[in-house]
């Protein structure tokens, strides 16, 4: 339904963009930007700052708002324009209702654009992103973004907060769970993979929605791991490691940005000119809006870079945040810096631009209500075909980081098997941090998925053994950990005396992860270590089935467990997921997207890292770069995983030992299953530059396979290195490949691999 003034509107961008076709004939300007001109034209500057301004719910949009001031103002405020953005508001009729308020009330009518944290599924939940990234398949991170958006989208969201890109080296973070671990090309693929999952092809299409890269910048750098903390960091690490995945997310069209709460170097990212003017704005010539993160315009403030919230509207504006999310820094104080000459009313013109640019490309000025669809809503959400995506995204994201004596796949007949750990039974869990719209306990949990299993004919047993946690689960409160109640121990350790096989599911409740969720300390919590031990000394043929959303420490497990799946927290399907590989109706193909430490002392910790002067013990003292309490390497590295058979790598054969920077050198191994079934293995390549203007990783990665080999059979992989693919932020402040000798890594993971070396020459 369409109302007068908005058909007024239409008719006034007609005539608008009409005399700009008339006056430039020879200059065709996108049609897109000469609407935004136009109507930009047409506004006030209240209007054009309401633009600026997003705003969480505050009470049920499909209801008259509550007689509270607070909710009054905000709905005087719809009405009167002066909102540009809801996030919190979710479903057809809620979105519908609410965008009724602005476009039926407002003088220019001019639509809301509604947001929500859609971060890994809407209501079908999918892996959590670091999960994801384990499947090493971009592609299927693609496909769960577009079904996500999908669901989104039918509920009346047209812009989700993700995907967020931190490159993050340290799981004391609880928001590592959010991103895809600590190598930023395998995190720009994911990025960029994300980016246009969400958006499509057409972002007015209105089964998209537009994605917002996040936070930028260097979020996942923050000091001690420690939420909201303090950044600093070299512009070599920021160029080289942090930035590649936003500028993957750039180039894959992301509509939005998102502003990171840290300072860099004592500069608060929301304000940051060198980040969002010179970097992204500029250098890039991005297009899209920049919005901030919850208040961290206000925040400004307390980071004690602003006396007050005028000033920090002024500084924000100034460094590039084009939309305040929840802070009233822009809606109180830009309108009085304005008529004070402070700020120029450019830069409210710049800003307001790109979000009404945004709004037309979601087609909201074609039809306001066309998201809002609640025939939709109820065909898209939670379909068959969505939950059988998410299955396979599932199974596609468990890494098998041991199995001693093939202990698994289990036989599906002729077994005792004692299922115990609290997460075994838990259905909520597995749906993770950050979970949208999900319903709570929905999720498959692993003894259903057990039992489920239509081949499998064992004798199955469950018992709790140990609770992990006492009390409410939350997103928004501490958790509380059990670590007194033992009650359940006896009776799981005569359980396990009379199984054959013990499959213990142990880890972190999914609310251990995520904002706010940072640990000192990522041993398993409360008495799951004493359990394991307590079952390990009646029956050592333990299967842990490891649940978290982050790396975590093992200790004694590593050693004792005859078998580790880490299955992180996989969304929905999670017990069927597990089921499938546990009995070997889908062999484990995944590999770790960030390194596991030995204890937590050695975070962060990753496998790109610099050498150091004193590498290693050449001379036999204790003067090297090591620790003397514990390993300086990690238990398992970047890329690791294993599957139900074996790999054997040839050497490395190269086409050429020498290349021009008009040239690429092709690199070729043979993989071949030397084991009893066939199997998935990710072929990774790495490179190490010996000798450049500053100090390089001692590996990066570079490209990956994913190739599936039957038994007995070899497969000739082959990949293909150009000077592009060595090219690094150097001492000169280029984007560029420096002439030299690189040596170049082909193999399973980051510290298994075969070598050779070639040279790069003018």
């Amino acid at each position: 339904m369409f109302t007068t003034k908005s058909i007024i509107i239409s008719l006034l961008l007609f005539l608008f963009m009409a005399k700009v076709d008339a006056t430039n004939n020879s200059v065709k300007p996108d049609p897109i930007d000469v609407k935004v001109d136009s109507l930009l034209k047409l506004m006030t500057l209240q209007e054009k700052i309401g633009q600026l301004n997003q705003y969480t719910s505050q009470w049920e949009m499909t209801g008259p708002a509550p007689a509270a001031e607070d909710m009054q103002n905000q709905l005087e405020q719809i009405k009167t324009g002066m909102v540009g953005s809801m996030l919190n508001v979710t479903g057809a009729e809620a979105t519908r209702e609410a965008q009724k308020l602005a476009v039926e009330n407002s003088r220019l009518g001019i639509p809301l654009v509604f947001g929500y944290d859609v971060i890994h599924g809407y209501r079908t939940l999918f892996p959590i992103p670091l999960a994801e990234a384990a499947s090493w398949e971009p592609a299927l991170a693609k496909k769960s973004a577009s079904i996500a958006a999908k669901e989104a989208s039918a509920a009346g969201i047209h812009w989700t907060f993700a995907p967020m890109v931190d490159i993050s080296r340290d799981a004391r973070w609880g928001r590592v769970m959010e991103g895809a671990g600590e190598d930023p090309y395998l995190g720009s693929l994911f990025a960029a993979a994300r980016v246009k999952g969400f958006q499509g092809d057409d972002l007015s299409s209105t089964s998209t929605v537009a994605a917002c890269a996040k936070h930028f910048a260097a979020y996942g750098f923050i000091e001690a791991g420690r939420d909201y903390n303090t950044v600093d960091i070299s512009d070599n690490t920021l160029h080289n490691t942090v930035l590649p995945p936003f500028k993957a997310a750039a180039d894959a069209g992301a509509a939005s940005f998102m502003n990171a709460f840290n300072v860099i170097g004592g500069i608060p990212a929301t304000m940051n000119t060198y980040l969002l003017r010179d970097i992204l704005k500029g250098e890039w010539g991005y297009d899209g809006m920049v919005v901030s993160d919850w208040n961290s315009v206000g925040e400004i403030v307390n980071h004690g870079v602003a006396p007050n919230k005028k000033e920090a509207a002024k500084l924000a504006i100034i460094g590039g945040c084009d939309m305040d999310m929840e802070g009233r820094c822009y809606v109180d104080h830009l309108e009085e810096l304005v008529a004070e000459g402070t700020i120029d009313e450019a830069l409210i013109n710049d800003a307001a631009g790109r979000v009404l640019k945004m709004k037309f490309e979601l087609g909201l000025f074609d039809d306001p209500y066309q998201y809002s669809n609640v025939e939709r809503e109820k065909e898209v959400i939670l379909s068959a075909e969505n939950l059988a995506v998410a299955r396979d995204a599932a199974r596609k994201s468990i890494v098998l980081l041991k199995n001693e004596g093939e202990v698994l796949p289990l036989a599906k007949n002729g077994l005792s098997i004692a299922v115990m750990g609290e997460l075994a039974e838990d259905k909520d869990s597995p749906i993770g941090s950050w979970r949208a719209s999900a319903i709570p306990n929905s999720a498959v949990s692993l003894i259903e998925g057990i039992k489920a299993n239509k081949e499998q004919k064992n004798d199955i047993q469950f018992t709790q053994g140990v609770r992990l946690i006492d009390g409410e689960k939350s997103f928004v409160k501490e958790l509380n950990f059990n670590i007194t109640d033992r009650s359940g121990f006896e009776e799981a350790k005569v359980l396990a005396q009379k199984s054959d096989v013990v499959v213990m599911a142990l880890g972190e409740n999914c609310f251990q992860t995520g904002e706010g969720r940072s640990q000192t300390d990522i041993r398993l919590k409360g008495l799951q270590m004493e359990f394991f031990n307590e079952i390990y000394a009646v029956n050592p043929n333990i299967v842990v089935v490891l649940m978290n959303g982050r790396p975590v420490v093992l200790g004694e497990i590593a050693e004792k467990a005859k078998a580790i799946l880490e299955v992180w927290h996989l969304g929905l399907e999670s017990g069927n997921a597990i089921a499938d590989v546990l009995f070997g109706d889908f062999a484990p193909s995944g590999k770790l997207p960030v390194s596991f430490p030995v204890v937590t002392g050695q975070a962060p910790i990753y496998y790109n890292h610099l050498s150091t002067g004193r590498p290693d013990n050449g001379e036999g003292n204790v003067f090297w770069s090591h620790y003397t309490d514990a390993p300086k390497v990690p238990l398992y590295p970047f890329g690791y995983g294993l599957t139900y058979t074996n790999f054997e790598y040839s050497d490395i054969s190269l086409d050429k030992d020498q290349i021009s920077f008009d040239e690429l050198v092709k690199v070729t191994v043979q993989v071949k299953n030397t084991g009893k079934r066939e199997g998935t293995e990710v072929v990774q390549l790495y490179i190490h530059d010996l000798f450049a203007s500053v100090a390089r990783p001692v590996k990066e990665l570079k490209a990956f396979k994913k190739v599936t080999i039957p038994v007995g059979e070899s497969k000739e992989v082959t990949f293909s290195l150009t000077p592009q693919d060595l090219a690094f932020y150097n001492i000169d402040k280029k984007w560029t490949a420096e002439p030299g000798d690189f040596k170049v890594f082909v193999g399973t993971n980051s510290r298994d691999v075969k070598e050779s070396q070639f040279k790069l020459v003018d």
